[in-house]
């Protein structure tokens, strides 16, 4: 007799990302998160220990995939051979622009999650990671000085500008979920302005940046 090799039926590992892929995916397909982990993985036939072994929760997932963004965003800024030359300024701008543009790409998502709760500080409990990744970035970018401006700045202001820009961020942030200009391009002058006012206030110079980040903001929301 012959013997046969019995075929190996062992299935492949699930990974975080195809997790989050089958979330993502689930929630837009439905317009309503899962009722819990055992009603997600029974209904994309998931392990349920396989989930565990990534997320105590569906939350803890929530925030894993805004942390994704984030990490995705930074490698990609930081593999930009120029960006150590940058000014502060310059690297804040390319930072929003990056995260406007990760989220562009998951924008049906994004919106889903930020808006499927009336209580705005509800929903912005999953960018916890994210807001501790973000805070910690921005001082990383502030301990590189490569200007005089730089200098003046971190010396001055760099506590308060810390939290100073995850403010400004959530500010972009709620602006561009409202933005319905073609390629969202009034969120690109939007980050703009809001920087150039934000260096400018630093430099005790923010008049004409103030008052022109406020035209620019009442026009787009009141007109």
């Amino acid at each position: 007799m012959t013997a046969t090799k019995k075929a190996s039926s062992k299935k492949k590992p699930i990974t975080d990302d195809e997790i989050i892929s089958v979330y993502m995916d689930q929630v837009l397909q439905h317009n309503a998160e899962p009722k819990n982990v055992y009603q997600f993985c029974q209904e994309n036939k998931i392990v349920e220990s396989d989930f565990y072994a990534f997320y105590g929760s569906l939350e803890a997932l929530k925030q894993d995939i805004w942390l994704k963004f984030f990490e995705n965003v930074k490698n990609t800024v930081e593999t930009d051979k120029n960006y150590d030359t940058y000014s502060n300024k310059n690297k804040l701008l390319t930072l929003y622009f990056s995260l406007i543009e990760i989220l562009t790409l998951n924008r049906s998502y994004v919106v889903f999650a930020l808006k499927e709760e009336k209580n705005m500080l509800k929903n912005l409990q999953q960018l916890k990671t994210f807001r501790n990744h973000f805070k910690s970035f921005i001082v990383d970018m502030m301990n590189t000085q490569t200007s005089e401006e730089d200098f003046k700045v971190n010396k001055i202001a760099k506590p308060l500008y810390v939290e100073g820009a995850w403010v400004e961020f959530l500010f972009i942030l709620k602006f561009w979920l409202d933005d319905t200009s073609k390629g969202f391009e009034k969120t690109d002058v939007m980050i703009e302005k809001a920087v150039k006012a934000t260096f400018d206030v630093l430099d005790t110079t923010p008049l004409d940046s103030l008052m022109d980040l406020g035209k620019f903001v009442w026009k787009e929301k009141f007109n």
